[in-house]
């Protein structure tokens, strides 16, 4: 039975929204006439949500990696307590606080009910459920284990979350330095250096060429600050325009794995993902061939997922997977002996899972380091940069004391 969003008028006048399953939309509001309110707007669900998924818009439908573990565990825990899955649903959906998520459930549940497995209903919200969550949901129903699978995905959910906050957490302290940094130093370009410093372009003698630097900073800052401004924007603009090509991404990503520090985090960042949701797959029964290619999916940098893509074709003709990863030259050695240890023992899955958590490690402390690195660096330019200042003002105080002096 389909699920339909609603808004109506209540006796009162007030208006209420929420989620009513019914066979038709006139099936709907006479439900809702029942119910004594009058219907002002009905819609399905998922036709709504397709709407706003697709194309270009401003604001998806989206839930938060926090949301979606909340809602894989309530539905986990339910499954494991003998409901349903059509009832662990509508309990769920019951007890969302956000009516967009009730929404969602509501009819996921319809399909549900309709004879359709859980990871096909699912599949009406790819934009919530990926790839990865309906495999893992299919080799759940399949297995039989359906609650230990969606245990395992909400902690693959919650430790992705982890991740992201502590991500979130590092940059702050570097993008307030930064921030800061230049507004001050603007500051001082702009409306501090042209009061003091002018006055030494009537004193009738050269002036250090430091001073000169500084004096045309100044007018620069002035007159085309604005502009650089803009100018930053449009680039920030093209560079976007630009990574939607599929051939400029790939170069810009194969770049961006050669760089020294922020290479390293990024190739870091990609084969610890790879990692985890291959271990993630693998554990819940997934064939390695779909989880390598479902794997390759959630990577961020294009140059990686090619390099997997091809290790994938590999493995299809029959080659190991330590082989096939160690041809790309992109993950780690320790990574690739625990992988080739793991098949020859006959435990993949738990060199899978060991090899995820070495390589999550090592991703945070490349972050540290490059964010120990990037922090003094910055402090030491800013401090230049004001002693420059300093030394460019003072530099004609003093040549003027010594003539005056003379």
């Amino acid at each position: 039975m389909p699920a339909f969003e609603y808004k109506a008028l209540d006796r009162q006048g007030k208006q209420s929204k929420g989620v009513i399953e019914a066979d038709t939309a006139r099936h709907a509001r006479s439900q809702l006439r029942d119910q004594q309110l009058m219907p002002l707007d009905i819609q399905p669900v998922v036709e709504k949500e397709s709407r706003t998924s697709g194309g270009f818009t401003l604001f998806k439908r989206k839930i938060s990696v926090a949301e979606l573990a909340l809602l894989t565990r309530q539905i986990a825990t339910l499954v494991a307590a003998g409901l349903p899955v059509e009832e662990a649903l509508k309990a769920v959906g019951q007890q969302c606080e956000k009516d967009r998520l009730a929404s969602m459930i509501m009819a996921v549940r319809s399909r549900v009910v309709e004879g359709y497995s859980l990871a096909d209903s699912m599949a009406e919200f790819p934009h919530i459920f990926d790839d990865l969550y309906r495999a893992m949901v299919a080799s759940g129903e399949q297995s039989g284990h359906l609650d230990v699978v969606l245990n395992r995905l909400a902690d693959y959910t919650e430790r992705r979350q982890q991740l992201k906050t502590k991500m979130a957490q590092a940059m702050i302290y570097p993008v307030v330095l930064t921030t800061v940094a230049i507004g001050v130093i603007a500051v001082l370009l702009a409306a501090v250096v042209p009061k003091v410093v002018g006055q030494f372009q009537h004193m009738g003698q050269e002036l250090p060429w430091t001073t000169q630097l500084l004096i045309a900073s100044s007018d620069f800052v002035q007159h085309f600050g604005l502009i650089v401004i803009g100018l930053i924007f449009v680039l920030v603009a093209l560079f976007k325009r630009l990574m939607n090509n599929p051939a400029y991404r790939m170069k810009y990503h194969t770049v961006l794995l050669k760089m020294p520090v922020v290479g390293k985090v990024s190739k870091g960042l990609n084969t610890a993902r790879f990692a985890r949701t291959l271990s993630i797959l693998s554990a819940s029964s997934v064939p390695l061939l779909d989880g390598m290619r479902i794997a390759s999916d959630v990577l961020q940098n294009v140059r990686v997922k090619q390099a997997v893509e091809e290790a994938t074709a590999r493995v299809r003709e029959g080659t190991s997977l330590g082989s096939a990863l160690a041809n790309t030259k992109l993950f780690p050695a320790m990574m690739l002996y625990m992988i080739s240890s793991g098949e020859k023992s006959g435990e993949l899955e738990q060199m899978l899972e060991r090899a995820a958590d070495n390589q999550d490690r090592e991703f945070e402390s490349n972050v540290n380091i490059a964010l120990g690195v990037f922090e003094p660096l910055l402090v030491v330019s800013m401090a230049g940069v004001v002693l420059f200042i300093v030394l460019a003002i003072l530099q004609p105080i003093l040549a003027l004391n010594n003539m005056i002096s003379g």
